[in-house]
């Protein structure tokens, strides 16, 4: 099926049966994660990485991978994550194709890809995978957690559901619940992947495969990615030459900022699975840190900051961007705010980045200080 390992990939069993949230259980499952650095001796060294809805474990290069990863420029010896110093962890989200179990793997009651079998998927499921590995791997409380954009909303989860497993936490572009905003883009780029026709219910392969959903799916994520202000910088008005555009259709490409969505859409759609896309997006839409609270904090109702509030941890960093859209500025002051409440030391830092979502994973100028500077404090 459509599963995506990079080399160098470990494993880590998860315990079976493994319980989802929703209900459910998986049997056999494993997250797939990699490491860098050394673990002290103390084992009071370790930092986790929680990513996006898309990469993979691998955030750097590494003897046993040596090809940059994800996060290449912000993990490494000497580099704001220094490897030198710190033991560094990162796993690939539960429900993902890119080695962890989830709709593209084996089910093995059937031996046939799980497909929309798999169990309904939450941020919540992918914390306690997480929270497993951690300490399948011999260490009893983290230095760090770090979460990325739903790598955020995990993080979260985390800390609050296995109290004491971290001691700090950075929020890059996270948040503690969905807005409409987001939900109403994911619902748009699930609706176009179940649209398509070669989808079937989720039983597509490689020669029917909902090529044009996935498509239509990713340019709507990649332009809730950036911001306005870049597509106008590295785009304006320009038009493609004549040679670049489609004679048989009228409406066909006709700017470069058309001709660069479909570029990158068309390198995604073959590697991820669009099973796996649905599942983790949905789980992003039903997170809601504030569910925690909800009728032990007043008034019944899902409160963010009270839940926030009941998170243990000693430090916290937020970090976003003011032209972040998806998960827009306000959420990460949230997060500090809700963390401060319940006693931590948290800070919020908004930068001025162009680059929308994505700062995080391209602007290392303004991130990587950042990041160096609170993880230099502990």
């Amino acid at each position: 099926m459509f599963e995506f390992i990079p080399p160098g990939t470990r494993f880590f069993p998860l315990p079976s049966p493994f319980p989802m949230k929703r209900g459910g259980a998986l049997h056999g499952a494993r997250i797939a994660y990699e490491t860098w650095g050394e673990l002290s001796p103390a084992r009071d060294n370790a930092i986790l990485i929680l990513t996006g809805l898309s990469p993979d474990a691998h955030a750097a290069s590494g003897p046993a991978n040596p090809e940059p990863g994800w996060w290449e420029p912000m993990l490494g010896p000497g580099k704001p994550i220094d490897t030198a110093r710190w033991f560094v962890i990162c796993v690939n989200s539960l429900g993902s194709c890119k080695g962890s179990t989830g709709p593209a793997s084996p089910n093995p009651a059937t031996g046939e890809p799980y497909r929309l079998d798999f169990p309904e998927l939450s941020v919540e499921d992918g914390a306690d995978a997480a929270a497993h590995v951690v300490r399948g791997l011999g260490i009893e409380r983290l230095a760090c957690v770090i979460g990325n954009s739903m790598g955020g909303m995990t993080a979260l989860a985390f800390l609050l559901r296995h109290p004491g497993l971290a001691r700090h936490h950075i929020n890059v572009s996270g948040a503690a619940r969905a807005l409409p905003f987001s939900i109403a883009i994911r619902s748009l780029q699930r609706e176009a992947i179940r649209l398509d026709p070669n989808w079937n219910h989720g039983r597509y392969d490689e020669r029917r495969y909902p090529e044009s959903g996935m498509r239509m799916a990713r340019k709507l994520g990649v332009i809730t990615y950036r911001s306005a202000l870049e597509w106008d910088g590295r785009f304006g008005r320009v038009r493609l030459d004549s040679d670049r555009r489609p004679d048989d259709d009228p409406f066909g490409l006709e700017f470069e900022v058309e001709s660069y969505l479909e570029g990158h859409a068309r390198r995604f759609v073959r590697r991820f699975d669009p099973n796996c896309y649905l599942y983790l997006s949905r789980s992003m839409d039903w997170f809601d840190l504030g569910e925690y609270c909800a009728g032990r904090c007043g008034n019944g109702e899902a409160d963010v900051r009270a839940g926030l509030a009941t998170i243990p941890v000693e430090k916290a960093l937020a970090i976003g961007v003011h032209t972040d859209i998806l998960f827009p500025l306000q959420q990460q002051e949230e997060i500090a705010e809700g963390l401060r409440a319940g006693g931590a030391d948290a800070r919020f830092l908004p930068l001025d980045s162009p680059q929308g979502h994505d700062a995080f994973l391209v602007d290392i100028g303004r991130f990587g200080p950042a990041v160096r500077g609170f993880l230099d404090s502990l």
